[in-house]
């Protein structure tokens, strides 16, 4: 019986038993294809903040979205059919980091055909509906699946390299800015931009006031999380290549800038400044697993840095009335909040764990 089941094994063929391997060949075709993807969506919110939309769900802004959609679920089932054609089975059919992307796929398709009954059903959002509409928020979650792939992908891929360059992991890091980005669409409300623009609108004396500074206080707290958030868990996988977190922070902040009606693209270059002091900390402190001090050092010292040179780009630029209590609150609440968050993304060990 044990020879029988040897013979039965020998004759799968080796790839079919231990699954399709995408490499960077297939990372960047689908990198590619999902900058269309998401470029549509940011293309679509554009248009409904800067007042382009009408009543129709068949919009130039939507073709883009969904053809990008349409090209990369192509991509992805024409993969899965193929190596599935071949003897895989249909859990391994595409490569290792991919399985959730195809998940994906069938999550977005079903937001979209939602979303063409939702337009019919109750018209087309304006505003901050258009956000957290049912069927706009399975299309941003079905989305995260699919553009987080290639990240997925080169975390399960093992190294043989301890520090890989921009050669192997700028699709990986083209996937970590997607991901961030569709993160920070959907937490736009909460961007400081926004309320900085209603407390320019107020008196000072306004009571509203005192809510709209809560609000941006919250805005600087939200933001940290979701760029420290994902630089941190790339670190405990990677020693990134020089430049990563620039990188990765300026392209974000080049989308996110297309949603703001007033076109403000000037706030790109504080967070500019700020990616490359934090590429220098980063250098400069080698925060890994194994230097867990390193990490949280980092961790608290990014946000501070990210916040100085923001509030010193609104001082330049727009003028600044917040007191000094409430703006040096804010970027040492930063600081504070990116030290916890490191112990969420690594734990300290257990006692049973330290050698």
């Amino acid at each position: 019986m044990r020879q029988m089941e040897a013979i039965s094994a020998e004759s799968v063929p080796t790839s079919a038993r231990q699954g399709v391997s995408g490499g960077l060949g297939f990372d960047w075709v689908t990198v590619a294809l999902c900058a269309w993807l998401q470029g549509g969506g940011f293309l679509d919110g554009w248009a409904h903040n800067h007042g382009r939309v009408d009543a129709s769900f068949f919009t130039p802004w939507h073709a883009v979205l969904y053809t990008g959609f349409l090209a990369v679920a192509g991509w992805l089932t024409a993969t899965l059919v193929r190596n599935r054609a071949a003897g895989q089975t249909w859990r391994r059919a595409l490569p290792p980091g991919y399985g959730l992307s195809f998940v994906g796929v069938l999550v977005f398709a079903a937001g979209g055909v939602g979303d063409a009954f939702w337009h019919r059903l109750f018209g087309i959002e304006q505003s901050i509906e258009a956000l957290y509409s049912p069927s706009h928020l399975i299309l941003a979650v079905g989305s995260a699946l699919i553009v987080s792939g290639p990240f997925r992908a080169a975390w399960q891929r093992p190294d043989r390299d301890p520090m890989p360059g921009w050669g192997r992991l700028l699709p990986m890091l083209l996937s970590l800015t997607f991901t961030l980005s569709g993160f920070t669409f959907s937490a736009q409300v909460l961007h400081p931009l926004l309320p900085l623009r209603l407390l320019m609108s107020l008196p000072a004396a306004d009571e509203m006031m005192v809510y709209l500074h809560t609000l941006l206080i919250a805005s600087v707290l939200i933001q940290i999380l979701l760029r420290l958030g994902i630089i941190l868990l790339a670190l405990r996988r990677w020693r990134l290549p020089p430049a990563s977190i620039t990188l990765v922070w300026t392209l974000n902040s080049l989308l996110m800038c297309t949603l703001d009606p007033d076109d403000e693209y000037g706030l790109v270059i504080p967070v500019l400044l700020s990616g490359v002091m934090a590429d220098g900390l980063r250098s400069q402190l080698r925060p890994t697993p194994e230097r867990p001090w390193a990490f949280r050092l980092f961790a608290f010292a990014v946000p501070v840095v990210f916040y100085l040179c923001y509030f010193e780009a609104l001082q330049l630029m727009k003028g600044w009335w917040w007191s000094v209590h409430l703006w040096t609150g804010a970027v040492v609440l930063a600081g504070l909040v990116g030290w916890l968050l490191s112990y969420l993304i690594l734990p300290p060990q257990e006692p049973h764990q330290r050698p």
